[in-house]
C-alpha cells in the first residue's frame, strides 16, 4: 500500500466537510419524517423513499434500499426510529459492497515494465482537467513518474488548461495543436512516456456527446493506436461525472458506457451540492466501481472512494 494508504483523521475531516451539504439536507429531511414517531411504519418508509430520491440516489436504487429495510422491520416486531440511521448505513454499505465497488489502495499501481495508462473521458465542464491535474499530483507525491497527454484537441482551452495543471504539478505534457488527430497525440504521449521510463500516463480526451458514433469511433481509434506502444493500454478508462448535476450525471454515465468500455468512475464537485446520494445510485446502477470522489478545490480534496467511510460520513 502506498504512502496514502491509510484513512487519516485529516482525510475524514475533509470528507465530512465535503459531504456536509448532502448530510445536512438528508438529516433535516429524515428528522422531519420521523418527528413524533416512535417506530418505523409505512408512513416513515414512504417519507424515507421520497428523501432518498430527492437526494439523487435514484428511483431503482432507492426501492432496493427501502425493500431491504422493510424486510428488517417485518422480521422485528418493533423497530424504533432511533435505529433508522444505523439501518440505512448498514444496507447502503452492503449494497455498495455487492455492486463491484471495492476499496482500492491509494494511488498504487501494478508492477509492470510499461507505463500504466489511464484514458480519461467525460463531457466538458465536469471537472475533467482538474481531476487529471489532481491525479497527477497524487501519483507524483506517491513517488511515481507521470506524463500527461492532451488528446482533447477539439478545444484549444482544454490544451491550455491541461498545460496549467502540468506546470503546477511539474509533470511533462505531450500536446499538439488544436484540431490535431487525438490518436496521434495519444501515440506520441505513450512513446514519450515509455522512452522516459514513466510509471503512469494520463490521457485527456474530447468530451462531446452530441454525436455518439463519432465519439465512439474516436475513442476506439485512440485505444487501437495506444496498443501499438503499450499492448494492454488503456489499463483504465476513467469516466468523470459532476456529482452536483444529479440525474444528469446518470444520463452521462449511460451515454459514455454505451460509447466505450468504462472501467472506473470519478464523481466531482460533491462539496458544492446536496446531491451526494448520486454516488450511491450510480455505483449501484452501472456496476462500475467509483474510484475517486472530489470534495473540494485543494489538491488533497480528490480522495480514493472508500464505501464504508463515505456512508459513515453521510449518515453518522
Amino acid at each position: 500500500m502506498g504512502i496514502f494508504g491509510s484513512f487519516t483523521s485529516k482525510k475524514k475531516e475533509s470528507l465530512d466537510q465535503g459531504l456536509s451539504k448532502t448530510k445536512e439536507s438528508v438529516f433535516q429531511k429524515i428528522g422531519r419524517a420521523i418527528i413524533g414517531k416512535t417506530k418505523v411504519d409505512d408512513e416513515v418508509l414512504d417519507n424515507l423513499e421520497e428523501i432518498l430520491i430527492s437526494s439523487d440516489v435514484g428511483v431503482d436504487t432507492t426501492l432496493k434500499i427501502i425493500e431491504r429495510i422493510e424486510k428488517r422491520v417485518a422480521a422485528d416486531k418493533y423497530m424504533g426510529t432511533s435505529e433508522l440511521n444505523s439501518m440505512l448505513k448498514e444496507e447502503i454499505t452492503s449494497l455498495l459492497e455487492e455492486n463491484n465497488s471495492k476499496d482500492v489502495a491509494d494511488f498504487d499501481l501494478p508492477d509492470s515494465d510499461d507505463p500504466y495508462v489511464i484514458m480519461v473521458v467525460g463531457v466538458n465542464g465536469v471537472g475533467k482537467t482538474t481531476t487529471i491535474g489532481k491525479l497527477a499530483y497524487h501519483f507524483k507525491a506517491a513517488g511515481k513518474k507521470v506524463v500527461l497527454g492532451a488528446a482533447d484537441t477539439f478545444r484549444a482551452a482544454a490544451i491550455d488548461q491541461l498545460q496549467i495543471w502540468a506546470d503546477r504539478v511539474q509533470v511533462p505534457l505531450v500536446k499538439q495543436g488544436m484540431g490535431a488527430d487525438p490518436a496521434s497525440v495519444a501515440f506520441d504521449t505513450l512513446s514519450s512516456a515509455k522512452a522516459q521510463g514513466a510509471d503512469v500516463v494520463i490521457i485527456d480526451t474530447a468530451g462531446r456527446l452530441h454525436n455518439k458514433i463519432n465519439l465512439m469511433n474516436e475513442l476506439s481509434k485512440i485505444k487501437l493506436v495506444m496498443k501499438k506502444v503499450v499492448p494492454n493500454a488503456p489499463h483504465e478508462v476513467l469516466l468523470i461525472l459532476d456529482g452536483s448535476t444529479g440525474q444528469n450525471a446518470f444520463e452521462q454515465a449511460k451515454q459514455f458506457t454505451k460509447a466505450t468500455e468504462v472501467t472506473a468512475l470519478a464523481l466531482t464537485k460533491l462539496d458544492g451540492t446536496a446531491k451526494g446520494g448520486v454516488v450511491i445510485g450510480i455505483s449501484d446502477q452501472f456496476k462500475i466501481p467509483v474510484k475517486y470522489i472530489g470534495i473540494g478545490e485543494k489538491m488533497d480534496d480528490l480522495q480514493i472512494f472508500r464505501r464504508r467511510e463515505f456512508v459513515e460520513s453521510l449518515f453518522s
